[in-house]
């Protein structure tokens, strides 16, 4: 037999007073996604959508539609993924968190939550999403990152190749190249707003940002930039490939677990800069002290 939380009970004892209340709710959401079909709800499987809206179920005694800023893949992570609901304005806003973190699984967390307007999306609201992908480099596995990286190890990687043949995808482009045949998208138009290689010690990693991106985007460039910092693929021809659209080129979706959905932008953000901006931390291997 469920047990009727204090919500429900104060829902079903002053029905007509707190259905007429309500407030649009923003949630930052993080999840470690190895074990996750996705972001999006399915039927038959575990998904982000799916387990918080089974945990406002169990506060609410139904569950409002929870619509996500984006829509990441099977494996894939979130370091600040952001949500919003419409709730019972009779709950603070803030507590949203609190509550849902005591009914949601070890791979899910709700960092912060708050009141936004009525009018707000985190979908339709948002001004861009940054996706950070890390590759690990050394030649010695290691268990405590392997979830969350591609063990890259078979060729050096030069960052600065890489770096050259991302500075050219910044800007509007058809990137048609990069367009999966699931994807949402009619069209394969993106602008990149940002694409930044670096190094820290045996960790490369690539971020990039633009307002929307195309379904698999990220993990198809990915598997392609490898081949131009192991030195088999010219920059040049990096370039030419999706410049000319050239998708039967593109082969190879680099692994889910090395991509991290970074950050969400709005103007203003509902949430302290602390709460969403880097929520994701570096990966560093630095000597061993004796």
């Amino acid at each position: 037999m469920n047990q009727v939380s204090p919500v429900q009970r104060s829902l079903e004892n002053h029905p007509a007073e707190f259905a007429q209340t309500t407030q649009r709710v923003a949630l930052v959401v993080q999840y470690v996604g190895t074990h996750l079909h996705g972001w999006q709800w399915q039927p038959n499987a575990r998904t982000v959508q799916g387990d918080i809206e089974a945990a406002l179920r169990g506060i609410l005694g139904y569950a409002p539609r929870l619509s996500g800023a984006g829509r990441t893949d099977t494996g894939v992570h979130a370091a600040a993924q952001v949500a919003h609901f419409d709730a019972p304005a009779f709950i603070p806003a803030h507590r949203w968190a609190e509550m849902l973190n005591a009914r949601l699984p070890q791979d899910i967390l709700v960092r912060a939550s708050a009141q936004v307007p009525a009018h707000w999306h985190a979908q339709f609201s948002a001004q861009w999403r940054r996706y950070r992908y890390t590759l690990y480099t050394g030649q010695c596995p290691n268990l405590f990152v392997r979830p969350f990286v591609w063990h890259y190890y078979h060729q050096p990687l030069d960052q600065a190749r890489m770096q050259a043949a991302l500075a050219d995808l910044v800007g509007g482009h058809d990137m048609a190249a990069f367009h999966r045949a699931r994807s949402s998208k009619r069209h394969s138009w993106v602008d990149l707003q940002a694409a930044q290689c670096y190094r820290r010690d045996a960790f490369l990693t690539v971020e990039l940002q633009a307002k929307g991106f195309l379904y698999g985007m990220v993990r198809l460039i990915m598997g392609l930039l490898v081949k131009v910092g192991n030195g088999e693929l010219p920059t040049q021809e990096f370039r030419q490939i999706w410049q000319q659209r050239q998708r039967d080129r593109v082969k190879y979706s680099a692994p889910a677990q090395g991509l991290c959905l970074l950050r969400v932008g709005y103007d203003p953000s509902p949430f302290a800069n602390e709460v969403w901006f880097d929520a994701q931390p570096h990966f560093y291997l630095g000597a061993a002290v004796a």
